[in-house]
């Protein structure tokens, strides 16, 4: 037994011993000394099972110690290891960068420098009209309802090195406008309705944005493109406040502008003011062969616009733009089987359920040139909005093709249109400098059954005017019509890719037979259309 054992014992006995009776006459008793040695064998007992718990918790301590050890002798053995390594430098970013700006699929380097984005509209329209010709002899006598998918344009835009921007943009719609090919049976062509197009390429243009003289930007173009030329057609469709632009604007951009167009020019603008020029030729599908005879071949024709236009006055919540812009057919496009150099000036009635036009010159012969001139002006305060445009055009009919009439004067027509809307949740139409117009609503709280939002909503009236008259009760006159158009709107903003627009027009078309016959041709009408729209 140890030395602590033998402590313990002792003091357990003089323990026992103190505890028991000092009666020296029982000290030496029988019952005593078996009680005390009762007791140091429990005592033995306890000490037994203390010196076992000491001698596992020391194993235990052995163990661990044994364990943290070699943990310590691998961390070393890692950390030599990675010490021979090379140090590896920050993460280098990836090569491409994804992004969604107003939910348009966009990839771009990391540098922003070179991007390609995918851009799309439909504009999809369902309606009817309450058509009532004046006579007998008015024509169109009825007019059809039903649905236009007006537009339907895919494509991609895009930027190389910064300043090299492209884009490439096919318009399937038209489904009622007239959308056919260039092919013919015999000598009658086929494929085509009235004002249909024959090539569906609205966009492939390339433009160099890296001149930024006295202050501004400048971009140089050419290619296909859609002209900011008149203050109606430098706003997107996507925009403007009607289903339909007005129909003095849309003739005036026909002359030698407007969508499909091929151009080259350039453009210059800052926060105030905008100014550009540009060469132009035929819209994409123009006939130009010289030796096709059925449909014929045509010699391309070339013009050219100018506009300068901007907005002097401004604030936090208020502008005023003005402007003004001119046109110029230089060359119009010849039929090379009948030798004719015609120029037809028409539209439908700012409304494409049905594509039948209600006023039109017709082809007025030996035009040798046309001029078209326009002022615009613009205003907005808050949530409201008004707008302006009037044109003058020119026909110059000089053309010798050898065919009559011969000698004639030129012909002088005029048009305009001038609308207001207001928005009712609020949100305002900000002025865009790089095209010199306003342009949409984004709704501060976009429509969600979820988050309680409900969009922007908003109303808009417009009254449009075109004369397409002149010489009357003269056999060179031309008598195409008198067109006067109210047109109310409710606009609904889902969010900023979804719009719904509904169209309530009143249409006034004053006509007569010819420009030698006062016979009543004119017609009146009344129509409702819906637009469902969806864009990115």
């Amino acid at each position: 037994m140890g030395a602590t054992r033998v402590g313990a014992i002792v003091i357990g006995l003089a323990g026992a011993l103190a505890a028991s009776p000092a009666h020296s006459e029982s000290a030496g008793s029988d019952a005593e000394i078996a009680l005390l040695k009762q007791q140091l064998h429990m005592l033995e007992q306890k000490l037994d099972k203390l010196q076992q718990q000491t001698n596992a918790n020391a194993a235990t301590a052995a163990t661990a110690n044994a364990h943290a050890k070699a943990a310590d002798a691998k961390v070393a053995t890692v950390a030599n290891a990675n010490a021979a390594l090379p140090v590896k430098g920050p993460v280098a970013p990836f090569g491409v960068v994804v992004t969604m700006p107003n939910n348009r699929p966009t990839i771009c380097t990391a540098d922003e420098q070179n991007c390609i984005a995918i851009t799309s509209r439909v504009h999809w329209d369902v309606g009817g009209y309450n058509y009532r010709p004046d006579t007998a002899g008015t024509s169109p006598q009825k007019l059809d309802d039903g649905e236009n998918l007006r537009r339907a344009r895919i494509g991609v835009v895009g930027k190389f090195f910064g300043d090299w921007n492209y884009a490439l943009i096919y318009d399937f719609g038209g489904t009622a406008d007239g959308f056919g090919g260039t092919g013919a049976a015999g000598a009658t062509a086929v494929g085509f309705l009235p004002g249909g197009a024959t090539s569906g390429v609205e966009n492939a243009y390339l433009s160099y944005t890296g001149f930024k003289p006295f202050g501004g930007k400048m971009a140089i173009e050419g290619g296909i493109m859609d002209l900011a030329w008149t203050m109606d057609e430098s706003t997107s469709s996507n925009d403007i406040l009607f289903m339909e632009r007005a129909s003095a604007g849309i003739i005036a951009q026909n002359v030698a502008a407007g969508d499909f167009r091929a151009a080259f020019g350039t453009r210059w603008w800052n926060d105030q003011l905008w100014a550009g020029g540009y060469v132009t030729g035929p819209t994409t599908g123009a006939i130009h062969s010289a030796s096709n005879v059925s449909p014929p071949g045509t010699s391309e024709q070339y013009g050219g616009v100018v506009r300068i236009a901007g907005n002097p006055i401004s604030g936090k919540n208020y502008s005023v733009h003005i402007g003004a812009d001119a046109e110029w057919l230089i060359q119009p496009p010849r039929n090379l089987v009948t030798q004719a150099q015609t120029l037809t000036l028409s539209d439908r009635p700012e409304l494409r359920i049905d594509p039948t036009t209600l006023i039109s010159t017709g082809a007025i012969a030996n035009v040798s040139g046309a001029q078209v001139y326009g002022v615009e002006a613009a205003a907005t305060y808050g949530s409201f909005i008004a707008q302006g445009e009037y044109y003058w055009f020119n026909v110059d009919r000089t053309a010798n093709t050898g065919l009559p009439p011969f000698g004639a004067s030129s012909l002088k027509f005029d048009g305009g249109y001038a609308q207001v809307g207001y928005v009712l949740t609020g949100e305002t139409h900000a002025y865009n400098p790089a095209t010199a117009s306003y342009s949409g609503i984004k709704p501060a709280d976009p429509f969600s059954l979820a988050g309680g939002g409900w969009g922007a909503w908003e109303i808009a009236g417009r009254v449009s005017q075109m004369n397409l008259n002149d010489q009357l009760a003269t056999a060179a006159g031309i008598a195409g019509g008198r067109q006067t158009i109210y047109t109310a709107a409710l606009n609904w903003y889902v969010n900023g890719n979804v719009r719904f627009m509904l169209n309530y027009l009143h249409g006034d078309i004053s006509k007569q037979a010819s420009s030698i016959s006062t016979a009543d041709t004119g017609s009146r009408f009344d129509a409702v259309a819906m637009r469902t729209q969806v864009a990115f």
